[in-house]
């Protein structure tokens, strides 16, 4: 028989203070990754929270582009980009895609002819299980250089009864007016397969020889843009830009090719405000004419149609 002997008022006082230290150390990890113990420090979530409407966020949607159209696809890669990195979806082959077509704002509702900034989001999948995600506009920079700027331009924006915070935070951000005139001069598509997106903010690509470069992307239409007045678009129906993507898959897939740019020396790598010269080297298709070009195709099979949760089959 052992005998066991209960432990000492010591050891036990010790060890719930081992188990209180331990439990404080994790209440102030996630104290902190809250914000709790930093209230001004920018977090996700404050970001987040600033994309809602002023009469609150729409159940069930995207606090920012809010109104979308989804679809499955493939992408078609000549293996061009491979020599840049060595991600398995830049080797040849064909990989299924999902994507969504959207425009940026927070009403799932807004009329299409009111939305000038048009999104694109891609997953591409490989049979390797990596997934290569994307989420890009059709702007050319963005209208802010960091994330802290963007926040304080939602906060500015947010102001109703201010008017003059929208004009102080232009005053004070160079990039937010040429935004403002890149968006009061460019002009509109007729439709979604009409538009190129771009990533806007830079990565890096490794290659297989361990060789690095800075890049950004682009999706450039295969169809051929038909630039429309402001007014014109006014009048057609709220939902043009759905309808038209509908009727057009239906036909045929439609196509964007993946236009690689390469940064030179100096060229802003973390300032999605700035874009590049065009003068930059480009990794396309139009490099390889006798190979098939890298693209994604939006198909008829399997995409949705509609505001996020209610969508119906295209076809």
């Amino acid at each position: 028989m052992i005998d066991r002997q209960p432990p000492s008022d010591g050891g036990t006082a010790l060890r719930l203070v081992g188990i209180a230290a331990v439990v404080g150390v994790v209440a102030a990890a996630f104290a902190g990754t809250a914000g709790w113990l930093t209230p001004d420090r920018l977090t996700p979530a404050k970001v987040v929270d600033t994309l809602a409407s002023a009469s609150g966020p729409a159940l069930g949607h995207r606090r920012n582009h809010a109104k979308g159209v989804c679809f499955t696809g493939t992408f078609e890669s000549t293996g061009a980009a491979s020599a840049l990195s060595e991600a398995q979806m830049f080797a040849p082959g064909s990989y299924p895609v999902i994507g969504r077509f959207n425009l940026a704002g927070p009403d799932p509702t807004m009329a299409d002819s009111t939305g000038r900034v048009r999104g694109l989001g891609l997953s591409v999948r490989t049979p390797g299980r990596q997934e290569w995600r994307t989420a890009m506009i059709n702007a050319p920079f963005f209208p802010a250089a960091t994330v802290q700027d963007f926040y304080d331009l939602q906060v500015a924006s947010g102001k109703k009864d201010d008017p003059g915070a929208m004009k102080a935070y232009a005053a004070a951000h160079p990039a937010l007016r040429a935004f403002g005139a890149w968006a009061g001069s460019a002009p509109f598509t007729e439709s979604w397969t009409e538009d190129r997106f771009n990533s806007l903010d830079s990565f890096t690509f490794t290659n297989a020889q361990g060789q690095r470069q800075v890049v950004r992307w682009s999706f450039v239409p295969v169809a051929t843009p038909v630039s429309v007045a402001a007014p014109d678009l006014k009048a057609r129906d709220a939902d043009f830009l759905g309808q038209d993507i509908a009727a057009r898959v239906a036909k045929a897939p439609q196509k964007w090719t993946l236009v690689v740019t390469v940064a030179n020396a100096g060229d802003p790598t973390s300032d999605p405000s700035q874009a590049w010269p065009d003068d930059r080297r480009h990794v396309d298709q139009r490099h390889h004419p006798t190979q098939r070009a890298s693209l994604v195709q939006a198909q008829q099979h399997g995409a949705q149609l509609g505001r996020p949760g209610v969508g119906r089959q295209l076809g």
